[in-house]
């Protein structure tokens, strides 16, 4: 990774979060003209100056936590890292950052292990002298602590669930930089979004604000050609039906004579002209059984 990082400009830096915070504790500070090494510090940078984005830098040094450094485009910074990955097993008291799937089928595993399915929950069968899994099971939730049992199971299936790799946890963005916010954190998502997806969302909202414009009567530039095509079919209804013509509509039957016949026209006039009519059979009387009462009933 050191390596692919070099070829784009940018630098990992690795080390203990002791040793960082103390680096960025003396740059923070500021020089102390009493103090022995003040010509020394001043002249160490340029010349000191204050740099309030260092601490955001020193809030996020916890746990395993690097730096890269890089005036370049991130999301190559993101797909550097995301090809070096490694399969990593479910370790017991590791929270499991997505969730565990074992497949149905069979295990490999013979009938006296039945013990790890059953403490599980995880329903099976014997087939052929081994253990086979019945239907697929979650055995891991996203967040959950992974049990000794979930993690022994695991292990027995030879099934490396997760994955070890760096993630990019927040970057420092530049671009929105003030006099008293030099940098502002941005979480790690936002390289996942890609440039069709921007479009995407674009394209949604405006499909959205055109059919308030036209649902409203108030015109707006994106809903302009959806009303003019819906205008001009409107005026080509009335004039087809009033046996009138003006230029647009007699070009665009012209159009409609130029172009093939529909497929299976002749064919059903034909059909239809084959088929002799069919007389109509006389309707009879049907007996009512005396449903509304006889003649010659009393009452």
């Amino acid at each position: 990774m050191r390596k692919q990082l070099r070829a784009i400009d940018a630098k990992m830096i690795m080390g203990k979060n002791t040793h960082f915070k103390a680096a960025l504790a003396d740059i923070l500070a500021e020089p102390d003209k009493r103090k022995e090494d003040y010509e020394e510090r001043m002249a160490r940078h340029g010349g000191w100056k204050s740099r309030p984005h260092l601490n955001i830098v020193r809030d996020q040094l916890n746990g395993n936590t690097g730096m890269i450094f890089t005036n370049g485009d991130l999301t190559e910074i993101k797909t550097i890292l995301d090809t070096q990955v490694r399969a990593a097993p479910a370790k017991v008291g590791a929270i499991a950052p997505k969730d565990v799937v074992i497949p149905p089928g069979p295990t490999g595993m013979d009938p006296k292990q039945t013990q790890f399915f059953q403490a599980l929950n995880i329903a099976t069968k014997i087939v052929k002298a081994q253990i086979e899994i019945v239907n697929p099971v979650t055995i891991i939730t996203t967040g959950d602590k992974i049990a000794p049992g979930q993690a022994a199971l695991l292990d027995r299936l030879k099934i490396c669930p997760f994955e070890y790799k760096m993630n990019v946890a927040s970057f420092l963005d530049w671009s929105v930089a003030t006099k008293d916010s030099p940098a502002k954190l941005v979480d790690a998502k936002v390289l996942s979004i890609t440039n069709d997806q921007i479009l995407g969302f674009f394209t949604a909202g405006a499909n959205n604000l055109s059919s308030i414009s036209m649902a409203s009567g108030y015109v707006i530039s994106s809903a302009t050609p959806h009303m003019l095509i819906n205008a001009f079919k409107n005026l080509a209804g009335a004039a087809i039906a009033a046996d009138y013509g003006f230029a647009q509509l007699d070009a665009l039957k012209n159009a409609a004579k130029s172009g093939p016949a529909p497929a299976g026209g002749a064919g059903g006039k034909a059909a239809a002209a084959a088929e002799a009519p069919k007389e109509e059979e006389p309707e009879e009387d049907v007996d009512m059984g005396d449903l509304f009462g006889g003649g010659d009933d009393d009452y």
